[in-house]
């Protein structure tokens, strides 16, 4: 994991398709954290992996808004934001950064300084003109920090059932409340993991 100590809670349920190969790229997907996973960086969260490949990954959490504003910081995104037009905590490592996960308009093949993730969703260059490829995209999340794991590590966190694994909807990293997408993900499927949403923050509770 980014940080923290290893996760070993078990659930059979991991993810969307079970026997899914450890080593097929998750780049694209949702990793939705377990109700035990404890540590402070990623209790409750919902990750989008940009990036998965056989050295490591990386993604961004989706649901932690700060009260920051992005214009205060990088003048001229401001107008391209989705609701809450604020920056997000994107996870513990490298958080003096910052990465932009936008939505291109449709019909949009690409364009310079954006890197594809899934369909219509990719990464964008901050240091381009906004007023530019502003044009181009529909809507733009700002995030300060990611989660990254080594070659390996994140394949055995989700063996270990400390992440369940769905695939992410379009919608997803552009909710305009970010903070209800844990609970949403988990219901939308469906059984006994619609279930897990309704665990207490406090699982000894449950």
């Amino acid at each position: 994991m980014a940080s923290g100590e290893p996760h070993t809670t078990r659930h059979d349920n991991a993810g969307k398709g079970t026997g899914r190969d450890a080593v097929e790229s998750l780049t694209g997907h949702l990793l939705v954290a377990m109700p035990s996973l404890r540590d402070p960086n990623f209790e409750r969260t919902v990750v989008f992996v940009l990036a998965h490949e056989a050295d490591g990954a990386l993604g961004v959490v989706l649901n932690r808004p700060t009260e920051a504003l992005v214009g205060d910081i990088l003048p001229g995104w401001e107008s391209l934001l989705r609701e809450p037009g604020v920056l997000f905590e994107g996870g513990p490592v490298g958080t003096d950064s910052a990465i932009c996960v936008a939505r291109a308009r449709a019909g949009v093949a690409g364009f310079v300084g954006f890197s594809r993730v899934m369909g219509q969703i990719g990464t964008v260059d901050l240091s381009r003109d906004p007023a530019r490829v502003g044009q181009r995209l529909e809507c733009v999340r700002v995030y300060h920090g990611y989660a990254g794991w080594g070659a390996g590590q994140l394949e055995q966190e989700i063996e270990e059932n400390a992440w369940l694994v769905f695939e992410a909807l379009p919608s997803d990293p552009f909710r305009t409340q970010p903070e209800e997408l844990w609970p949403l993900v988990l219901r939308r499927q469906g059984g006994m993991t619609a279930a897990v949403a309704n665990f207490p923050p406090d699982v000894a509770l449950n």
